[in-house]
């Protein structure tokens, strides 16, 4: 795709467009968004509404085939991730694809499979791959500022909610979301870490329900080696006595820590002090991602999110999972 402008369709506009990603396709040079889709047409023409978008489309395959649309933002549960990617694919059109990327692995194999018949790009959500203080971590790790890298470990634990008992809350029913909270959730750290470290080989997990207050996995925890010999462990849990996000790599010469979600600093720790890195992130928190995936579509650079990186987190979390899941 050359530089012209990137007309979006998006495929699903509920409460993560509003924020988080919606507005940024507007905002990045060379990029607008033409068309939104809803199956609720009051709501798809209420958002069109508010967000000064011309047309409107209670049909998917409508607004992908609307010529004017040039690239898709799949922004459904992951259980229609697939169907509209491979429609926007066949339509010659590139997707962005919120995360996960799929059900699991083998849906993102067949989305990468039809992307490389066609030669359409696909890209994935994960977008703390472009947000300055995950840059800057990546930079300080590749410039030895911690030395030999040894470990990670990372964790995160929330208090149980109602709402997510609620069946309108499709994130802990796995026959939308392909699981529960860890995947929600934890994927964002999984594929940060492949960001980070390299891709992670799983060496044992463990899941379960602990809370039972709904179907899906509450509880996790896994041991992985990522490409660099980096050893790590990682603990999820969604029905705790206390809230904690925090991700720790250790290495001969110093030590780093971080979260995934909060926007709190990175702390650095060597033998020559503590520095404390303080970072701002955006308003509309995918606009660095979506600046990226833009550039690339317009052949001036290249977004470090991909269905490839992508569906190396899915699987991931397919091997964490697969005794959960066929013991269901």
């Amino acid at each position: 795709m050359s530089q012209r402008t990137i007309a979006w369709g998006f495929v699903g506009c509920g409460s993560v467009t509003e924020r988080k990603s919606g507005p940024a396709f507007s905002q990045v040079p060379g990029s607008r968004v033409v068309a939104v889709m809803r199956r609720d047409a009051a709501k798809a023409q209420d958002y069109a509404r508010r967000h000064g978008i011309s047309r409107w489309y209670d049909d998917a395959d409508r607004l992908i085939n609307d010529p004017e649309v040039n690239a898709v933002y799949v922004a459904t549960p992951p259980s229609t991730h697939m169907l509209y990617a491979l429609k926007a694919i066949a339509a010659g059109k590139p997707v962005y694809i919120e995360k996960p990327m799929a059900m699991d692995h083998r849906q993102c194999a067949r989305i990468l499979a039809a992307s490389e018949e066609a030669g359409v790009p696909v890209f994935v959500a994960y977008y703390r791959r472009a947000l300055p203080r995950f840059v800057q971590v990546q930079q300080l790790l590749s410039a030895g500022t911690l030395g030999a890298l040894r470990t990670v470990r990372t964790a995160l634990y929330r208090t149980h909610h109602p709402e997510s008992q609620s069946p309108s809350f499709w994130r802990t029913q796995p026959g939308i979301a392909g699981g529960g909270l860890f995947m929600d959730l934890g994927s964002h750290t999984l594929d940060l870490l492949d960001f980070l470290l390299g891709p992670l080989t799983l060496q044992g997990s463990t899941a379960g329900n602990l809370g039972g207050w709904y179907e899906a996995e509450d509880t996790v925890s896994l041991c992985f080696q990522a490409a660099n010999g980096v050893q790590g462990v990682g603990q999820w849990g969604f029905s705790s006595f206390r809230a904690l996000d925090e991700v720790e790599i250790t290495g001969d010469a110093g030590v780093m820590t971080f979260s995934t979600f909060g926007d709190g600093p990175v702390v650095v720790t060597t033998a020559e002090g503590t520095r404390v890195l303080e970072f701002l992130n955006p308003q509309a928190i995918q606009q660095p991602l979506i600046t990226q995936v833009v550039a690339e579509l317009q052949g001036v650079g290249r977004s470090p999110s991909t269905g490839y990186s992508a569906a190396r987190t899915s699987a991931l979390m397919d091997g964490v999972l697969a005794d959960y899941r066929s013991g269901r």
